[in-house]
C-alpha cells in the first residue's frame, strides 16, 4: 500500500510540474483561421460555398491576423471585377460583401504587404484631376488606419504610366514589384520593380534575366517578402500543363532565373493563376478553373454548371513545402 501511495504522489507531482511548465511557457498560439494542424500536401478547396462558390473567384489575400480576407468576384465573362471581403467570426467565414472602396469600377487583384499595413490593387477608376481613360488600368494603394482603411491613392507616375499596370506586390522592405506595358502596351508587358524612398517610389527598374523574355510574358508577379524569388503566370509555355500556369523564378546575383513550373499539384489542364502567400508564410493560395468534367448529356451539363467545380475560378491552398517553395521571410 505505501508503494502505491508513493507512486500516486510521484504521478501527481509530475502532473503539477507539467502544468506549471505549460503555464510558464504560455498556451500554444492558436492556428490562423485558414491554417490546418496537418500539412496540406494536395490542392485543397478553400471555404467552399462561402468564398469558393459556383461564381468566378480569384485573388485571395488575407490581413496580417488572417481573420479578414479580400478576393475578387467577377461578372461572367469579365464585364466587371469587384473586390469582396469576408471576416472569420464564430468559427466560420462570413458571407462576403463588396469592399467599401470597390464595386463601381473594374477593381482587381488586391495584394497586401507582408506586414498587412498596405494593400495595392489595379483599377480603371478615374485619376483625380484627369479625364478618365477607357480601360486604362493603374495601381492604387490603401493603408491600414485603426480598424479600417484609407481612401484609395493613385500611385506615383514613376510607377503608373499611360499604359496598363495590371498587377503589383510588395516586398518586406517596401519595394514594389509590378507588371507594366510602358514599353509598348499590352503586347509588351514586363516585370519591373521600384524602391520605396522617403515615402515615394523611385524610378522603375526592369528585371534582368529570363524572367522578362517573351515566352514568360505574365499579367501577374508575386514577390516573396525577402525578394529571394517571385511567382509569375506565363501563358502557353511548352512545359506547361494548361493555358496559364504558375512558375517561380529565383533572384541570383541581380538576375532572375528561368522560371520553373510549380508542377501538377498547382497547375492543371485548365487555367491556374492569381497566386498569394499566407501571412504566416506557410501556404500558397491560388485560383484554378479545374474540376469540370465533360458532361454526357444536357441534364448533366446543367447540373454541373450549378456546382462549385463548374469551370469558373475557385480558390485553393497548399503548403509551400509540398511544392518546393520556402516562405521567403
Amino acid at each position: 500500500m505505501p508503494r502505491m501511495v508513493n507512486d500516486g504522489i510521484r504521478a501527481a507531482c509530475g502532473l503539477i510540474a507539467l502544468l506549471c511548465a505549460a503555464w510558464a511557457i504560455g498556451a500554444a498560439p492558436a492556428l490562423a483561421p485558414y491554417a490546418s494542424p496537418e500539412r496540406i500536401t494536395e490542392p485543397k478547396l478553400f471555404a467552399e460555398n462561402i468564398i469558393s462558390t459556383p461564381f468566378d473567384e480569384f485573388g485571395l489575400a488575407f490581413t496580417a491576423d488572417g481573420r479578414s480576407a479580400f478576393f475578387n468576384r467577377s461578372v461572367p465573362r469579365h464585364n466587371l471585377y469587384f473586390i469582396c471581403t469576408s471576416t472569420f467570426r464564430d468559427g466560420r467565414w462570413s458571407e462576403p460583401t463588396v469592399a467599401p472602396f470597390s464595386g463601381r469600377y473594374w477593381d482587381f487583384d488586391a495584394v497586401l504587404s507582408p506586414d498587412g499595413s498596405r494593400m495595392v490593387f489595379s483599377s480603371d477608376r478615374p485619376v483625380p484631376g484627369r479625364t478618365k481613360a477607357d480601360q486604362d488600368f493603374d495601381l492604387w494603394m490603401i493603408e491600414k488606419i485603426g480598424p479600417g482603411w484609407s481612401e484609395p491613392r493613385h500611385l506615383d507616375d514613376t510607377v503608373n504610366s499611360p499604359e496598363d499596370e495590371p498587377f503589383a506586390s510588395i516586398a518586406a522592405n517596401g519595394t514594389l514589384y509590378f507588371v507594366s506595358g510602358r514599353e509598348g502596351g499590352r503586347a509588351h508587358l514586363a516585370i519591373y520593380r521600384s524602391k520605396l524612398e522617403n515615402g515615394h517610389y523611385g524610378p522603375p527598374e526592369k528585371l534582368k534575366g529570363p524572367v522578362n523574355e517573351p515566352e514568360n510574358w505574365s499579367l501577374e508577379v508575386l514577390v516573396a517578402p525577402d525578394e529571394s524569388y517571385l511567382l509569375l503566370v506565363p501563358y502557353g509555355r511548352e512545359d506547361g500543363f494548361g493555358g496559364f500556369d504558375i512558375y517561380s523564378s529565383e533572384q541570383k546575383d541581380g538576375q532572375w532565373t528561368s522560371p520553373r513550373n510549380l508542377g501538377p499539384k498547382v497547375n492543371s489542364a485548365q487555367r491556374d493563376y492569381s497566386p498569394r502567400f499566407s501571412p504566416d508564410g506557410r501556404y500558397l493560395f491560388w485560383t484554378s478553373e479545374r474540376g469540370f468534367d465533360n458532361p454526357a448529356n444536357y441534364r448533366e451539363f446543367v447540373a454541373q454548371s450549378h456546382r462549385v467545380l463548374n469551370g469558373w475560378g475557385n480558390i485553393y491552398q497548399i503548403d509551400l513545402s509540398a511544392i518546393g517553395l520556402r516562405s521567403g521571410r
